[in-house]
């Protein structure tokens, strides 16, 4: 989980019920909370950013897949497997040298399981779904992303009929990699847009 100040004690209804019904089961010695997180773990970081990640590196090696992927991203994520429940009405948006993209969502969690697994707590928390919204480029900031002042910044609402994915910038001298390579470099939180593609270096 990203060790972000960003309210993430204030719970949404469903997530409140979940962690009481979580509690209650630990208490009554049915569930082992190391499985539980172990479980929250490959979800949320493993699996479905993995898959995100093959997306991003295929569409940074693959024109015609990046071009697809832009047109279509539902059926060109779906042709490499990733498809099912929260993976419907997706749309890529590129990053460039002259924009960023950031996804929220400012009414629930939609959030695109297939390619990103479950979503962090901090982007179901209300405080980074107002301030996403209203001050992008201060919250990028406190993930430790800063940009150029005139790299403007787009902020994608997701919904229930559209989710996004954010297909970071392809970092410097990584032309030689192929696409198992690449797909390291890819973070989950660089597919919300909230932070950026590790270079090959610091990998």
């Amino acid at each position: 989980m990203h060790d972000h100040p960003h309210g993430d004690s204030e719970l949404d209804e469903m997530t409140a019920r979940v962690r009481a019904l979580e509690t209650i089961l630990v208490d009554k010695g049915l569930v082992d909370p190391a499985a539980v997180d172990a479980i929250i773990d490959t979800y949320e970081n493993k699996v479905g950013p993995r898959n995100g990640a093959q997306v991003v590196a295929r569409a940074w090696s693959d024109p015609a897949f990046a071009e697809a992927l832009a047109q279509d991203a539902t059926t060109a994520i779906a042709s490499m497997g990733f498809e099912g429940r929260q993976g419907e009405h997706m749309v890529a948006v590129f990053n460039t040298e002259t924009t960023h993209n950031l996804v929220v969502c400012t009414l629930c969690s939609c959030y695109p399981w297939p390619v990103l697994g479950l979503p962090p707590v901090w982007y179901k928390a209300p405080a980074y779904r107002a301030r996403a919204v209203r001050e992008p480029r201060a919250v990028l900031a406190e993930f430790g992303v800063t940009l150029p002042e005139d790299t403007a910044i787009r902020v994608w609402d997701s919904t229930a009929e559209v989710r996004y994915l954010v297909i970071p910038a392809r970092p410097e001298g990584t032309e030689g990699l192929d696409e198992a390579a690449l797909a390291e470099l890819v973070t989950r939180d660089s597919m919300i847009g909230c932070g950026q593609a590790k270079s090959p270096v610091a990998s």
